[in-house]
C-alpha cells in the first residue's frame, strides 16, 4: 500500500520527493552528530541531540512550519526535552558548527550535481570562480533583556558568503555575532579560503590592498570593482576597447602598494549608458587575470555575475523563513540562517537535477524558485503523513552516483509549465492621481462605467 501511495507522489509531485529525498541525505542524524562532535568545542549533545536541532530548524527555514514552537510541537513526540531546553541548546549553537554545516553539505551537493551535469558554462576553463559578498541579518524582536529598553533596532549578527556560481551553490560562509562589525575585519578569513587558480570576484568593499595582495600571493585571481579610497598609481593611460551592452569599455595598467610590495594590475573601466542606482555613470574594476585569458568585456561579464549572489540573498529572504524575529541570541540567529542557505543548497541541486535533464540555460531562464517553494511547501506536509518518516531513510544509504541517477530519473516527470515564471509586461508610467478633497470616497461601479 505504501508502495502505491509513494508512487502517486512521485507521479503528482515530483519536486516534492526529490526535495524529501534530498533533506533524507544531507540531513542523515548520524553525519549531523558526527559533525557537531568534531567542530563542537564548549557544547555537548547530551539528551538533545544536534540532529534533531537540525531536523526542528529544517522545518521552519523551508516554511513547512511557522516557528520553532510549531517545529517542536510537530515532534514533541520524538522529543524528551522541553521548550526552554530546546531554546537555550539553539541560543548556544557555534558558529564553527554553524560554519562547517554549510561548507560540509554543500562539498557533498556540489559533487553531486557533477555527476549529474548540472553546472554552469565555465566562462574561464582552467579557473575556479567564487563571488564573495557580505550581508547583515534582520533586526530580531526585543525578547531579551539587554536590548528590552532600545528603541533602535537589534541586529543578531553579520555573514561573509561564498558562492560557487557553476554549481550555484553557497560553498562557505563566515560568521559574526556583532552586527555592526565591519566586513573588513572577517577579511582574514576569507583570505585563508584562498587556492591557487580560484578568481574571486567581489564588490568594492572587498578593494583592499591586503585584500588584493594576498589573493596574488597565493597565485589566485580577482575580479574587484574599485574602491575610492585605494591607492594607486597609472603605469598608462585609459585606451577605448570598443563597448558592450551596457556602456564603453576602456582599460589601463596600474599599480598597488601594500607593505612596499608592488602590485601590477589591469583597470577595466565601464562608462554606462545608464547610470547604476546610486547614480553613477562609471565602474572601474580590478583584475590580475592575464589578458590572454580574459579580455576586458569578459571582466565586465564576470563582475556583472556577481549579482547572482545578490539574487541569491533575496531567493532566500522571500522563499525561505531565514531570518527568524524570535531568535534573537547571536547565536541562534546565525544558525538558522546558516541552515537557510543549506536549504537554498538543496534547491539548487533539485535545480540543477531538473537542468541536467530539460536544459540547463531553459531552467535558468524560465523556472520560478518561488512556485517550486511553494510545492513543496504545499506537499510536503500531507507526504509525511501518508509516508511515514521510516520509510524515507533509506535515501540516507545512497551513493552519490545512485542519488543523481534517482534525482534525474524523477526530474524527468516534472511538468516544467506548473513552474513557469510568470512574465510580467514593461510597466506603465503611472499618470498623476486625482484628488477631489470634497469626495474623499468613490464608486468603483460608477467610475468603471465612466471609463
Amino acid at each position: 500500500m505504501l508502495r502505491s501511495i509513494f508512487e502517486q507522489f512521485v507521479q503528482e509531485s515530483p519536486v516534492s520527493v526529490m526535495a524529501r529525498g534530498l533533506m533524507e541525505r544531507v540531513f542523515a542524524p548520524e553525519r549531523m552528530d558526527k559533525l557537531f562532535e568534531t567542530h563542537a568545542k564548549v557544547q555537548h549533545q547530551q539528551e538533545l541531540l544536534f540532529s534533531s536541532q537540525v531536523d526542528l530548524m529544517s522545518l521552519v527555514v523551508c516554511g513547512i512550519q511557522k516557528s520553532v514552537h510549531a517545529a517542536y510541537k510537530a515532534r514533541a513526540t520524538n522529543l524528551i526535552v522541553s521548550t526552554t531546553a530546546l531554546y537555550k541548546k539553539l541560543c548556544g549553537v557555534e558558529l564553527s558548527v554553524s560554519q562547517a554545516l554549510v561548507r560540509e553539505t554543500a562539498s557533498d551537493l556540489r559533487v553531486l550535481i557533477e555527476i549529474m551535469g548540472g553546472e554552469q558554462p565555465n566562462p574561464l576553463p582552467g579557473y575556479r570562480h567564487k563571488i564573495v559578498d557580505g550581508t547583515c541579518l534582520a533586526a530580531t524582536d526585543h525578547r531579551l533583556d539587554a536590548i528590552r529598553l532600545f528603541a533602535a533596532k537589534a541586529l543578531p549578527g553579520k555573514a561573509i558568503v561564498v558562492l560557487d556560481p557553476l554549481s550555484k551553490l553557497v560553498i562557505d560562509i563566515i560568521l559574526c555575532q556583532d552586527g555592526h562589525a565591519n566586513e573588513r575585519s572577517l577579511f582574514d578569513n576569507v583570505l585563508s579560503g584562498v587556492q591557487p587558480n580560484d578568481v574571486w570576484t567581489g564588490d568594492r568593499n572587498f578593494c583592499t590592498a591586503k585584500f588584493l595582495w594576498t589573493i596574488a600571493q597565493q597565485k589566485a585571481f580577482f575580479v574587484i570593482r574599485q574602491h575610492g579610497s585605494l591607492g594607486w598609481t597609472e603605469l598608462s593611460t585609459l585606451r577605448a576597447l570598443g563597448q558592450t551592452d551596457t556602456g564603453n569599455l576602456f582599460e589601463q595598467c596600474i599599480e598597488i602598494c601594500y607593505e612596499g610590495n608592488r602590485l601590477k594590475c589591469r583597470r577595466v573601466v565601464l562608462k554606462l549608458f545608464v547610470p547604476t542606482r546610486d547614480k553613477e555613470w562609471e565602474i572601474a574594476i580590478l583584475t590580475n587575470l592575464p589578458l590572454s585569458h580574459a579580455d576586458a568585456a569578459k571582466i565586465a561579464e564576470l563582475y556583472r555575475n556577481r549579482w547572482s549572489l545578490e539574487t541569491l540573498f533575496q531567493t532566500v529572504t522571500e522563499n525561505f523563513n531565514a531570518e527568524i524575529q524570535t531568535l534573537a541570541y547571536p547565536k541562534a540567529a546565525l544558525f538558522s540562517f546558516s541552515m537557510a542557505l543549506v536549504t537554498y543548497n538543496i534547491l539548487a541541486t533539485l535545480k540543477a537535477a531538473l537542468g541536467s535533464v530539460h536544459g540547463i540555460a531553459k531552467i535558468d531562464a524560465g523556472l520560478s524558485d518561488f512556485y517550486l517553494v511553494d510545492e513543496i511547501q504545499g506537499t510536503y506536509r500531507g507526504m509525511m503523513i501518508a509516508i511515514p518518516s521510516q520509510q524515507w531513510e533509506i535515501f540516507r544509504t545512497y551513493s552519490l552516483d545512485q542519488m543523481g541517477q534517482l534525482l534525474q530519473q524523477l526530474a524527468t516527470g516534472v511538468n516544467l509549465k506548473r513552474f513557469l515564471k510568470a512574465i510580467r509586461s514593461p510597466k506603465k508610467k503611472r499618470q498623476p492621481l486625482i484628488v477631489d478633497h470634497r469626495h474623499r470616497h468613490v464608486s468603483t461601479a460608477r467610475l468603471l462605467d465612466i471609463y
